[in-house]
């Protein structure tokens, strides 16, 4: 897997300052994609085990409250060995760290058996050991700067605890729409 970027003082990705991994490699080529360079598979920065060892590192601080992974595509099967990897040693080093993954795919469509992203050496494994998906596609006609944590109408935030204890999608309270300004 290569990286585009390791961000630093993140609070655009998820609740709280984070730090929000960029992975490189999309397939999904939303119109509109706020960050198109990461397509490339090879854009960036090998992914290398001292690269995961300063991100566990960086996300130490009790100022961070977690970790957000994007892209990219972090479902894309070759992207979900390293991903699953990182997220099992977040949980595993930084328990009380939240983690949050954003994905141009559907949930209840892509990532569950069956479904076209769906590795089940992997996918269940992420889904499984995080706490929040974004999911689905950026879609431009449904552009709102207003939304929380999301570009489009279409995207939802989810509750993956909930979620995966049910097995029904559990909508997080921050998909609320409430609009940054009133």
């Amino acid at each position: 897997m290569h990286i585009g970027e390791i961000y630093k003082a993140d609070t655009a990705n998820g609740p709280g300052m984070r730090i929000s991994l960029f992975v490189s490699g999309c397939t999904i080529h939303c119109k509109g994609c706020f960050n198109s360079k990461t397509w490339d598979f090879n854009y960036g920065h090998l992914w290398t085990r001292e690269t995961e060892d300063y991100l566990i590192k960086e996300l130490t601080p009790s100022y961070y409250r977690g970790l957000t992974i994007l892209g990219g595509e972090p479902f894309e099967p070759q992207n979900q060995p390293a991903v699953c990897e990182v997220i099992k040693r977040v949980r595993a080093e930084l328990p009380e760290k939240t983690i949050w993954v954003y994905t141009g795919n559907t949930y209840d469509i892509n990532l569950i058996p069956g479904g076209s992203r769906y590795i089940a050496d992997y996918t269940d494994q992420i889904l499984d050991n995080i706490d929040v998906l974004v999911d689905g596609p950026f879609k431009e006609e449904l552009l709102n700067l207003k939304l929380r944590f999301r570009g489009s109408e279409n995207q939802r935030i989810i509750d993956m605890k909930k979620t995966r204890e049910t097995g029904e999608v559990v909508l997080h309270p921050l998909n609320e729409y409430t609009p940054l300004e009133k």
